[in-house]
């Protein structure tokens, strides 16, 4: 008799695009507290395409600080489905799910375009990058407010050097408000 083949799941931004059709929607799903990672596995193995937008967070404990991936939405994740063809109400007795998020006796539906922005947003470490391409040290020219269409230097992501009177002022702005240049 053989032993099972013991599967290794990882989680890819590849993977994580709906590949079951064209009527795939994405849907949210309410999980456990801490147990995403979980629930993402065990839907893994059951053929669906589940997605948690994550984000770094510090944690303290015991005179350590340490950084690490959690969740952006905690205690929720969504998933790709097509509830027409798959059997959706299976993710409700997944390990780690809750139950998803409905409207009367059907799943409710994301609003189209959010989770494939947060999809889009997501660099290589699967992690969700805000900035646009913004570092410290970085031409930027800001868009709105007092200092519009002015050049600057990024100082930090919520604070501009711009070049006034021979010198550099600093103004605190909103990453939304400035765009990269070369």
């Amino acid at each position: 008799m053989t032993s099972p083949e013991k599967t290794t799941v990882k989680a890819t931004v590849a993977l994580q695009r709906p590949a079951v059709g064209a009527a795939a929607r994405w849907y949210a799903a309410s999980v456990f507290p801490g147990k995403e990672d979980v629930a993402e596995r065990h839907l893994r193995l059951q053929g669906f395409h589940p997605f948690i937008p994550r984000c770094e967070k510090t944690i303290r404990h015991a005179r350590r600080i340490e950084t690490r991936p959690a969740a952006y939405f905690p205690g929720y994740m969504f998933i790709a489905l097509d509830v027409a063809l798959q059997r959706w109400r299976s993710v409700n007795g997944t390990f780690g799910v809750r139950s998803l998020v409905m409207q009367g006796e059907r799943p409710l539906p994301v609003p189209s375009g959010l989770v494939e922005r947060f999809i889009a947003l997501t660099g290589r470490d699967g992690l969700l990058d805000f900035s646009g391409g913004l570092a410290a040290g970085a031409s930027v020219r800001i868009l709105s407010g007092p200092f519009a269409e002015m050049i600057g230097r990024l100082d930090r992501l919520d604070r501009v050097l711009v070049a006034i009177m021979n010198g550099e002022i600093p103004v605190d702005m909103d990453s939304r408000e400035l765009v990269a240049i070369a």
